[in-house]
């Protein structure tokens, strides 16, 4: 595998290039009868985020077909070209079979979870605008392979959508793949003769893995070459695979026969072979190749008896059936072969869909399993659906104490995918011939054992189990232990917890959910507390960024005393909905929502942008029946805009350029009548406006600029402070022939007095 940056090119003129290059070079590489056909995939490009979870990482999902012998990667990166735009670092993961776990932040996963390191490479975009990266991979394997795409990790900054212009960063991935059309077939059992015409054209040949192999023995003979000199020949099995590759090399020199022996190959595909020569140029070689498999018989329950047995758990069996051949309730069906002659004892296991990536897995003769010394026990577990890599595969084994009856017995256990671990001694590593399981043991002394594998790759996946003693095999041939077993696949392990949100992320047609961590939780499964908030650092958070709302009742009581009952109204719903909804908006275990929160948020930030607009409609003193009509059509246009985008600057900063359009005419018109300026008292600006407006700039500076997700709880408080006392000190002063609330004028027996506010004269009805 190989990568290689070169400069920005016209997409077009790549196409092309590698549409032409790919199958010239490379034609008549196993004879001259071999046809070659290149195929070209092609997905959209992405915008790509700063990383803060696994959401803001970009996936591209291509298929691999059967029989390619060469997969090249075309890598576009590109940024836009304002200021804004700075040289940056793209990371970029691959894998097959599933979508890459990725850590870029460093931090823990979950206990129990296997993670293997992904393979990733870095494309710069310095001083160019574009870079094009291309990463070749030979003899690739065939499925599902993934790639992931992000920017650093992100600076926390809460921006405001409006305020600043986001440098655009894009990446398209494109693959190009080199077919074999009539790749041989290598029969088992049959020698098969074959000719490597020379170094630069190796041969490939393929093998069909039947189900229960054992083992797989190739071996190679009958080295010569075309020119009477020393045989060298390389021999590659296997396919490549990200981020681990376990391709097996074979070097053969000399006439001697020479063979590979193979554990556990991976059942009912194909798998690749690989001659090249390495000898001279123009130099041809020829080798006869045998492929021979040790299979394996397994034994487990007739499957009458397993169908019995599904039909008895779904429906239940008749009571008193006549000739019912169904065994006894809560008695496991016996095996029909015996343990001692098969080497294996299968359990049957059904797959039971809950929902988009949630599956059960139940198995028939109940979750108790018999596990013995002499052969391993074999359960499966369906995983190649094509839409089960996005989520976690629990297993969870509980040992039965009871069961067995010596002190030091063991049982070990590998999870494994494509083919199953068939001998679980104390020496071998969990391992097949092309892969590395996962092992797990139980015993008297650790009675429970749990394995989660994050994001597993789409296939099937075995588990295997077996009794193991320490002074040997003999001591417990004949005992038997009972494992408990629990496997399922969810969306995200443990719902990601109290401190975390489990999201179904998608990519065209392909789901995958990840988890959105608060709080200052992190981790795959917001199960890393290391920088997490503390519960008293929660209840303050929640505590001042809601009653810092209860500044408004001082804005509240002085539109009271001043006759603005509307504007008071205003304040109060703001006030109240700004509270509750940062009760409800809390990330952490302090929170209390009182309607759903999308509702909370809409009133929320129409209350707040809706008490900008009549404070300032009223700082203009228009004519009551004019300030009314704006105040309800300008509320109406408000809750408009902020249907369509919530979170943009211009729902907050239109409505007020344009009252303050509407206040400044006004106030122009007011001081051209009175031919002075207006207001025409100087305490009214000194005491009041410039306090008022100061407090205001300071209160937008803050929001714009100033908060990020560690300092938002008292940032944000400290604006709901600064904004609502502008209010109080913006608001105008009561007209003069408006006198305080005076309750025994206002509350007469049996007269009411009226006031005209035009001609001040006074009528008594």
């Amino acid at each position: 595998m190989a990568g290689a940056a070169g400069p920005p090119l016209p997409r077009l003129l790549l196409l092309l290039l590698q549409l032409l290059a790919l199958p010239a070079g490379r034609a008549n590489r196993t004879g001259p009868d071999s046809l070659y056909v290149s195929e070209y995939f092609s997905q959209s490009a992405q915008k790509l985020s700063f990383y803060s979870w696994y959401g803001n990482a970009k996936l591209f999902h291509f298929h691999v077909p059967e029989d390619t012998v060469l997969l090249r990667w075309l890598l576009q990166a590109s940024r836009g070209k304002g200021p804004e735009c700075t040289s940056m670092e793209i990371t970029v993961h691959f894998r097959h079979g599933a979508p890459p776990v990725i850590n870029p932040l460093g931090t823990r996963f979950p206990a129990n979870a296997t993670v293997r390191p992904s393979y990733n490479i870095s494309i710069s975009l310095s001083s160019a605008v574009q870079n094009t990266t291309f990463v070749n991979v030979t003899t690739p394997a065939a499925g599902d392979w993934f790639i992931a795409a992000h920017l650093p990790q992100a600076a926390g900054r809460i921006e405001v959508k409006g305020f600043s212009t986001p440098c655009p960063y894009m990446f398209q991935a494109d693959m190009f793949v080199l077919r074999l059309t009539d790749m041989p077939v290598l029969e088992p059992g049959v020698p098969m003769p074959h000719t490597v015409v020379s170094p630069a054209k190796p041969l490939h040949v393929k093998v069909f893995v039947p189900k229960h192999a054992a083992g797989m023995r190739f071996q190679l003979s009958s080295c010569v070459t075309s020119k009477q000199r020393a045989c060298a020949v390389r021999v590659l099995l296997g396919s490549i695979t990200l981020p681990q590759s376990f391709q097996k090399s074979l070097t053969c020199t000399g006439s001697i026969n020479c063979s590979l022996a193979l554990d556990s190959p991976p059942w009912e595909k194909w798998l690749q072979i690989m001659v090249e020569s390495l000898g001279t140029a123009n130099t041809s070689v020829s080798v006869e190749m045998l492929a021979s498999f040790t299979v394996c018989r397994p034994g487990s329950a007739s499957s009458f008896l397993n169908f019995i047995s599904l039909n008895q758990s779904q429906a239940g069996a008749r009571p008193g059936a006549a000739g019912s051949s169904a065994p006894a309730a809560g008695e496991a069906p016996r095996n029909t072969s015996s343990p001692r002659s098969s080497c294996l004892q299968s359990q049957p296991v059904v797959r039971e869909d809950l929902d988009v990536v949630s599956v059960r897995y139940r198995l028939l003769n109940g979750p108790s399993v018999p596990v013995s010394s002499l052969s391993p026990t074999l359960l499966l577990l369906n995983l190649n659906t094509g839409m089960d890599s996005g989520g976690s595969l629990v297993v969870n084994l509980l040992f039965n104490k009871t069961s067995l009856s010596l002190a030091n017995a063991t049982v070990a256990a590998c999870v494994s995918a494509a083919s199953p671990v068939l001998s679980l001694n104390a020496t071998r590593n969990c391992s097949t011939a092309f892969s590395q399981g996962y092992p797990l043991s139980v015993s008297t002394s650790s009675a429970e054992a749990m394995l989660i594998v994050l994001y597993p790759q789409t296939d099937d996946w075995f588990l295997s189990l077996q009794l193991l003693c320490p002074t040997g095999q003999g001591e417990c041939s004949s005992a038997e232990a009972k494992v408990t077993v629990f496997a399922y696949l969810t969306p995200c392990f443990n719902d990601c917890g109290p401190y975390g949100q489990c999201s179904l992320l998608r990519r065209h047609g392909y789901l995958y959910a990840g988890c959105s961590c608060k709080a200052g939780w992190g981790g795959w499964s917001c199960t890393d507390d290391t920088k997490a908030q503390s519960v008293g650092t929660q209840n303050l958070a929640t505590l001042l960024l809601t009653l810092s709302n209860l500044m408004f009742l001082p804005a509240i009581a002085v539109a009271v005393y001043r006759f603005y009952l509307v504007e008071a109204s205003v304040y109060t719903y703001t006030m109240f909905f700004s509270t509750f909804y940062h009760a409800c908006d809390q990330p952490g275990v302090a929170v209390m929502c009182i309607m759903d929160y999308d509702t909370l948020q809409y009133c929320d930030f129409l209350g707040s942008v809706v008490s900008i607009w009549v404070t300032i409609l009223c700082m203009a003193r228009l004519k009551k029946i004019l300030k009314y009509v704006l105040f309800v059509l300008g509320t109406l246009l408000i809750a408009m805009s902020l249907q369509l985008d919530r979170r943009g600057v211009w729902n907050m900063m239109g409505p007020c350029l344009f009252a303050l359009v509407i206040m400044v005419t006004a106030w122009v018109h007011h001081g051209a009548k009175r031919r002075h300026c207006y207001p025409s008292s100087w305490k009214r600006w000194v005491f009041y406006l410039l306090p008022g407006i100061t407090l205001a700039f300071i209160a937008i500076s803050v929001y714009a600029f100033m908060e990020t997700n560690e300092n938002y709880y008292y940032t944000h408080s400290i604006w709901h402070v600064l904004v609502a006392c502008s209010v109080a000190f913006l608001l105008p002063p009561r007209d003069k022939h408006k006198k305080p609330w005076a309750w025994s004028q206002k509350l007469t027996c049996r007269y009411q007095i009226c006031q005209n506010d035009r001609e001040e004269l006074y009528a008594v009805t």
